[in-house]
């Protein structure tokens, strides 16, 4: 949803049955969510607007207007959180570029976690929390904070592993991925071969699949360096050229980035 990242919190307040915001509207520095437990609001964001309730999230990327009104008394969780910054512009890869283009805005919006029973569990601790601010305080919040954003990514791969599409351009485009192998396959060759720029790529396959383009091939990449590592003992370059990565470094940076561990550590925790 925000990608691999881990989210760093800043602020979480608590609001009990709020009956209407100070403001109709508010521009963040910040990543903002709001986590519904009772009552509704309106919400726009950029292009993206419609009605939140109990169980959804609603998140706003930095530098966009939040517009926002209270429909029913409102009792929810609101979050200011950063993620970890993009690479650099000159390190970016095609698919890089396309996905960070207006990619703020196609992340905007109403989320449902379908996991309720782990969704109330998170709210409980957080409410028990919610006056806290010390150190451990902001520690344990940032965790729940990122609990949510898992159950998010938890959603969407498992959409992205059962999801099919009418948009037959798009399983066209997820053909090409795939028959690409594990090799380099630059997003705007991909995109030039189906008419698109690699812009409108990347959004109608995120339409389609729940994932961008890159992620996809990210994730095929990382599944095979998995097997890899589990299974061979080649050096993490030779596994990196056979996955499609320009070397060790840069896959070891990728796969701590997605996985959350080095490739060292997985490597030492599951082979059997």
């Amino acid at each position: 949803m925000l990608g691999d990242s881990e989210a760093r919190l800043e602020s979480h307040v608590y609001w009990h049955r709020k009956e209407r915001f100070a403001l109709d509207r508010d521009l963040y520095a910040s990543w903002t969510m709001f986590a519904v437990e009772t009552g509704r609001f309106r919400y726009k964001i950029g292009r993206t607007e419609g009605e939140a309730g109990p169980g959804e999230l609603v998140l706003c990327p930095p530098g966009t207007w939040f517009h926002r009104e209270t429909l029913a008394p409102l009792s929810f969780h609101f979050f200011k959180f950063r993620t970890e910054e993009e690479e650099g512009a000159a390190s970016e890869t095609d698919e890089d570029k396309a996905d960070a283009d207006g990619n703020g805005e196609e992340r905007a919006g109403k989320f449902s976690p379908s996991d309720k029973e782990r969704l109330a569990s998170t709210y409980r601790y957080l409410r028990r929390l919610a006056a806290e601010s010390d150190a451990t305080g902001m520690r344990l919040k940032q965790h729940l904070l990122n609990d949510l954003l898992r159950m998010l990514e938890l959603d969407r791969a498992q959409s992205t592993q059962s999801q099919d599409t009418d948009d037959e351009l798009m399983r066209e485009a997820k053909r090409l991925l795939i028959e690409a192998g594990l090799e380099p396959f630059p997003m705007s060759l991909a995109a030039k071969r189906l008419g698109l720029t690699p812009v409108q790529l990347t959004r109608r396959f995120r339409a389609a699949f729940g994932t961008t383009p890159s992620s996809f091939v990210t994730e095929r990449r990382l599944s095979q360096a998995c097997r890899l590592l589990e299974e061979t003992d080649l050096g993490l370059d030779e596994i990196a050229r056979q996955c499609g990565y320009e070397n060790g470094f840069y896959l070891s940076r990728v796969f701590l980035k997605n996985r959350g561990v080095r490739p060292s550590v997985y490597r030492r925790t599951h082979r059997v």
